[in-house]
């Protein structure tokens, strides 16, 4: 057990991203660079998020983590590039300081613990959350002030678009050395403001430049159709992407295929594209919509997926006032009905970056540099 006071302590927040234009893979596999540009859209702290506690004393003998309240191994080639690539930058900045200011050893070792509100298991990219959170805070205990976008690449590669709120471009970048692919904000969070997000949770079971330059035209116009028809077009592709590899690479299942219908045929029904899908590497359906289509087709999800024993824990997130379908659309979604197949609905929106938490009561770990007790 560690025995003296910490010598500093910082718990901060950091969103999950869903990238509408995807990354299709890399082609520097150890920096964690890009073959393509992508382009995401940060979700909600208040719905989604990771939450990561950082403490550096004199006291502790190793680096440590936890996540989620399990100890987890530091080794791991990936966590260890970000702490390298943190205490790099903090060496870097304490050398071109007066050394006074500074008077944090960089040979302290750190705990870090972090948790998220979110399951694991629900498909999204906890991954990218979790790497942000990382870079932020230990750069908050570090005091560093450079661009984090390298930091965060080298955890998860998506995990740099989780350091801005609103929409967010990773640019692929062209320097070998990777310095030039970094993340920036092209829409901040209140950019599109009737902009919805559902994530339908599931029981367990080449043309990107151009698709870029127009999906970032749909976002600065508000422009939903054009916006949900590249999303859903993105998504497709990079599926389709995954079954041409050999072996084939099928992250979706039936159940992802049926929502893939489902918002086809209520586009259909009104006779414009209201509702978009997405999905990442995993069957979990990410859904955009706007504000006032939102109601209607969570209904249309009730209807074709009926919960089997959480009615009343089928819909979490923001508030949806529950509306009836008519029969005509009931009709048009001319689906059979399958009893369970989402297990639930987190409805959200677009969301902040990462952020600062300045009460101590939110520290995830005590005095003695070890988790909390869970409450």
């Amino acid at each position: 057990m560690a025995s003296g006071r910490l010598l500093a302590t910082v718990t901060c927040t950091a969103p999950v991203n869903i990238a509408v234009i995807k990354y299709w893979g890399k082609r520097d596999e150890e920096l964690i660079l890009p073959i393509n540009s992508s382009l995401s859209v940060t979700l909600h702290q208040d719905q989604l998020k990771t939450t990561t506690t950082a403490a550096i004393s004199k006291d502790f003998t190793e680096d440590r983590v936890w996540l989620n309240g399990q100890e987890e191994d530091v080794g791991q080639p990936r966590l260890q590039a970000c702490l390298r690539e943190i205490r790099r930058l903090a060496r870097k900045r304490r050398s071109t300081v007066d050394g006074d200011s500074l008077p944090l050893s960089l040979s302290y070792k750190v705990h870090v613990a972090s948790v998220n509100n979110f399951p694991t298991a629900a498909g999204l990219a906890s991954s990218a959350a979790g790497y942000a959170c990382l870079a932020y805070t230990l750069a908050r205990v570090y005091g560093v002030e450079d661009d984090l976008s390298e930091v965060a690449r080298r955890g998860s590669g998506s995990a740099c678009r989780s350091l801005y709120g609103g929409f967010v471009e990773w640019q692929m970048g062209e320097q070998a050395d990777g310095k030039d692919s970094v993340a920036r904000q092209v829409a901040p969070e209140l950019h599109w403001p009737q902009l919805r997000i559902l994530v339908l949770v599931f029981r367990a079971e080449s043309v990107v430049p151009a698709r870029m330059r127009e999906m970032l035209s749909c976002i600065q116009a508000r422009d939903f159709q054009g916006f949900a028809e590249l999303t859903m077009k993105d998504s497709n592709q990079f599926h389709a992407t995954c079954l041409d590899t050999f072996p084939p690479i099928s992250y979706l299942n039936d159940i992802s295929r049926k929502i893939m219908q489902l918002v086809h045929h209520f586009n259909a029904y009104h006779r414009q594209t209201k509702v978009a899908y997405t999905f990442d590497a995993g069957p979990n359906a990410v859904i955009f919509t706007l504000e006032d289509t939102m109601a209607e087709f969570v209904a249309a999800v009730r209807h074709s997926f009926p919960p089997e024993t959480n009615g009343d824990k089928f819909l979490k997130g923001l508030q949806v006032t529950p509306v009836l379908l008519s029969e005509e659309l009931k009709a048009a979604l001319a689906t059979e009905p399958t009893p369970g197949g989402v297990q639930y609905i987190i409805a959200t929106q677009v969301g902040p970056g990462p952020q600062i938490l300045d009460d101590p009561h939110v520290h995830l770990l005590g005095p003695d540099g070890l988790p909390k007790p869970a409450a």
